[in-house]
């Protein structure tokens, strides 16, 4: 095994390796997905792509991959730059423009996996969806729970993300609300998240939803162990099931 990632050694197999590093990730998203971006790059994905048309703010430092040297910049250029001076070797791709109806198949064809990290102010994550699955293209959907970190995937034979609710406004609330109602069903409720939920509903402001850094590297861990299982064809959960570990739910 190559310098770089000889400490994947005994968890990584050596031509596991070699199939993560030659895998083609498509980053749609460059928020949440820009910690998701380094923990793939530092893994071993080599090819990545990134789409993002958003600019950096300030109230992207507490969770995001940015400093306030770059607020004003483009996220997938400012996240590029920082990928290639990781690994220089690696093929990074960026595109500072958002994913619309006419160019979502061109940038989607090609790559092997997909991060659905595009923000519900549109039907668009439901279309990129479904040129995905035409495609026959996995869908990795993180979700940002503050103390917790969820991701699910889409997978061309599963069920999609648009039979929960085919309505994007409030998505990622209905989420939640999703999360919630599983973890009564199984006896396993989360009482924090239901108070995080019922306060964020009351807040008098129309505002996005809140978010930890806490959340983002959870997320991040679990959206590169699903690349990786993707890769080398092992088992994994699939839509409606879901990933969640919350740093409140420590049973030990």
């Amino acid at each position: 095994m190559e310098e770089r990632y000889i400490r994947n050694r005994i968890y990584i197999l050596e031509d596991e390796q070699q199939l993560i590093k030659e895998a083609k990730i498509l980053l749609a998203g460059a928020g949440i997905g820009s910690i998701i971006a380094e923990c793939a790059l530092r893994f071993g994905f080599e090819h990545i792509t990134i789409v993002d048309g958003d600019k950096i703010e300030m109230s992207n430092l507490n969770r995001q991959n940015y400093t306030e040297n770059d607020i004003g910049r483009y996220k997938a250029e400012v996240l590029a730059h920082r990928l290639s001076l990781i690994n220089p070797r690696a093929t990074i791709i960026s595109h500072s423009c958002f994913i619309d109806k006419e160019n979502v198949e061109r940038i989607i064809e090609g790559h092997q996996i997909a991060v659905n990290a595009l923000d519900f102010n549109s039907g668009i994550p439901f279309i990129f969806d479904e040129i995905c699955k035409k495609y026959n293209i996995p869908v990795l959907h993180p979700y940002n729970l503050g103390w917790a970190g969820m991701l699910t995937v889409v997978k061309p034979d599963s069920i999609s993300l648009s039979q929960l609710s085919e309505e994007y406004h409030n998505f990622e609330l209905r989420m939640a609300e999703y999360i919630l109602r599983y973890g009564r069903f199984w006896n396993e409720p989360q009482e924090w998240l239901e108070k995080i939920v019922s306060e964020y509903k009351n807040e008098e402001e129309a505002l996005p939803p809140p978010q930890l850094s806490i959340a983002s590297w959870i997320i991040a861990g679990y959206s590169v162990n699903a690349m990786y299982n993707l890769v080398t064809k092992k088992d994994l959960k699939t839509f409606p099931k879901f990933y969640l570990s919350s740093i409140l739910d420590d049973h030990n």
